[in-house]
């Protein structure tokens, strides 16, 4: 399959292309059912020439192209509306009806605050054009009417606030919320490219719309993709300052698979400086070794790393209902446990050579002997709940 992408230089192309260069050179394996063979891509610096070429072998064509922020108005019908004209008349050249999909926007409903906007009618026109087409044609016209796009690569201070959000908080710049309870529907760049996979296997969602809002729907005229977010200004704005103290706190927040919160994190990331993306961690040392908390998590606990000196039992306490894994990665050791009450010891000799977790049980006291008299021992540690010094659960006693 040959696959045409116009405006491939934009925020939706180039995710798209670098994702159909995963798929067509084996690096992404989820869609066995696609073969890619040429991915054509056509932005503003392609010629005339090129696009005949593209628009003669292309098995399918993703049409980006557009125009968001002209400087005059009139750019908007030229770039939406005039280039899709040149496009389809370039395969009508050549017979070739293959699927075609048009990135449009929601403000082609013209529906409420949309119903005067200059780049709603742009995108409007262009719809109707490639509607037409389809009946004119008989081909495959997936129109697609997209919300506030968001993910990593958007351009900040430009069409996206969230976009400029991530920067500014990532980079400690100033932001400006005028009103925090605006909801955005959003959606993010790596749901967009798996429904344009879905597009290319021919399994899109089909919807209809009730004014500004989507109806999924069987049969429905236009196209969508079914994974967006609701969320305020307001509340985007205490997660980005969330993720970005996260180096401090060490809090990692809640961020379930498919979570709003787990896409904007990653959103949030790609924007930080090099000076972020290392940071240091708050090593307690003495004459022992050292201790240090690693990442906290809201409701799983966290992790830290116990570095014991040669010869150096750290440890031996016990807690009424916290429990640990002790996971020891490089030296050799010994865990010894002791249930409180009882004279029996269970003990478990540990080594990076054999990577095992080990249960501190509770109401167990316990401790860890480092056995080398050279070597450090290196141990990753998980509770099951974050250290609270007002209530430590921790009680000092003897193995």
């Amino acid at each position: 399959m040959n696959i045409l992408v116009t405006g491939s230089a934009g925020f939706v192309g180039r995710n798209l292309v670098e994702n159909l260069k995963n798929i067509r050179d084996g690096k992404n394996r989820t869609r066995p059912g696609l073969s890619i063979d040429k991915i054509f891509e056509y932005d503003l610096d392609s010629t005339p020439e090129e696009l005949d070429a593209y628009c003669r072998d292309a098995d399918f064509v993703f049409n980006l192209a557009g125009v968001n922020r002209p400087k005059d108005p009139a750019e908007f019908r030229a770039g939406n509306f005039g280039f899709a004209s040149v496009l389809l008349e370039t395969l009508k050249k050549h017979g070739n009806t293959c699927p075609i999909m048009l990135s449009s926007s929601i403000q082609a409903t013209l529906q409420g605050r949309f119903g005067t906007s200059e780049y709603g009618l742009s995108k409007k026109a262009g719809e109707d054009l490639f509607f037409n087409y389809a009946g004119e044609t008989g081909a495959r016209v997936l129109v697609y009417r997209f919300p506030n796009l968001v993910g990593k690569w958007v351009r900040p201070n430009y069409n996206s606030a969230v976009g400029t959000f991530c920067n500014n908080i990532a980079n400690d710049l100033p932001i400006t919320v005028n009103d925090p309870s605006v909801e955005l529907e959003l959606l993010f760049i790596d749901d967009l490219v798996e429904e344009m996979f879905d597009a290319l296997e021919g399994k899109e969602h089909h919807c209809e719309f009730d004014g500004i809002d989507t109806v999924l729907t069987e049969n429905g005229k236009y196209c969508a993709c079914p994974a967006t977010h609701k969320a305020t200004l307001g509340y985007i704005v205490e997660c980005l300052h969330t993720f970005r103290d996260q180096p401090k706190t060490l809090v990692m927040p809640a961020i379930p698979d498919g979570s709003f919160e787990k896409k904007l994190y990653s959103m949030y990331l790609s924007y930080l400086p090099k000076e972020k993306v290392a940071f240091d961690l708050k090593m307690n040392c003495d004459d022992r070794g050292s201790f240090t908390e690693l990442l906290k998590t809201v409701d799983h606990g966290q992790f830290s790393v116990n570095v014991s000196k040669p010869g150096i039992t750290k440890g031996q306490h016990w807690h009424n209902s916290k429990w640990e894994f002790f996971i020891v990665v490089s030296g050799h050791g010994l865990i010894q446990e002791r249930r409180i009450g009882s004279d029996e010891i269970l003990e478990f000799e540990v080594s990076g050579e054999r990577i095992q977790a080990v249960h501190m049980l509770p109401g167990y006291t316990h401790n860890i002997i480092n056995l080398s008299d050279t070597e450090n021992l290196v141990t990753l540690m998980w509770a099951n709940e974050i250290f609270n010094p007002n209530k430590p659960d921790t009680f000092g006693e003897s193995v």
